[in-house]
């Protein structure tokens, strides 16, 4: 497949937890595809109304990524792609950690995704090629997607910073695996578009980042 098209990040931050949501869209085309839909979706929602949405795209399913998901499915229809190892996720309030902050909002759930992701798959949306990469140690699904030099990597590598390992599943060395053994490996001018935060670089961090 040529990878010809021109792909177009939007950003938005969502919930009480400022989680970063994307829509990638190819300019003249109508339609996109949405990664982390968080909490308070509204101003995701408004943008998307005209838009056909392809699909959602979970980099992992704790409860300020997923928080959106119910209205957006429900509203376009699309399917949900995620990690097999937090399957049960999408549907468990105690496991997507909704139900330990209800301060915060209270339970979410939702009906299980219909695809499941895994290492090394590519995904065809938009005319375009995504690689799954499977970068455990936030949580036991966590998953990179990886588009040209660009990634899209959840809670696993922050500017200056990386993901917690202390909720359940988390692992210090799996995160750091992750970070080193397949993050690290890619170019350095690679595009890090995270969870929580403005984004960065491969290269930069390599450089300035103190935790790895």
């Amino acid at each position: 497949m040529t990878q010809t098209k021109e792909l177009q990040v939007e950003s938005f931050s969502l919930g009480p937890l400022q989680t970063n949501a994307y829509l990638l869209t190819v300019p003249g085309e109508n339609k996109g595809i949405v990664i982390d839909p968080g909490m308070n979706p509204q101003s995701l929602l408004k943008r998307v109304a005209n838009l056909e949405i392809e699909a959602i795209l979970l980099t992992h399913a704790h409860f300020d990524h997923i928080g959106g998901v119910d209205e957006l499915r429900k509203l376009k229809g699309c399917p949900v792609y995620l990690h097999d190892a937090e399957a049960e996720w999408l549907t468990n309030p105690k496991r997507n950690g909704s139900q330990n902050w209800p301060e915060l909002g209270g339970p979410i759930t939702t009906v299980p995704a219909e695809y499941a992701l895994e290492e090394g798959m590519k995904l065809e949306l938009l005319g375009l090629s995504f690689q799954v990469l499977h970068t455990p140690g936030h949580s036991p699904g966590s998953v990179s997607f990886l588009h040209g030099n660009r990634l899209f990597g959840g809670d696993v590598l922050f500017k200056l910073s990386v993901g917690r390992t202390d909720l359940a599943g988390g692992s210090e060395n799996e995160l750091l695996h992750s970070i080193h053994g397949k993050l690290f490996k890619l170019p350095d001018d690679t595009i890090v578009y995270p969870g929580h935060g403005p984004k960065t670089s491969i290269g930069y961090e390599k450089e300035h980042n103190p935790y790895v």
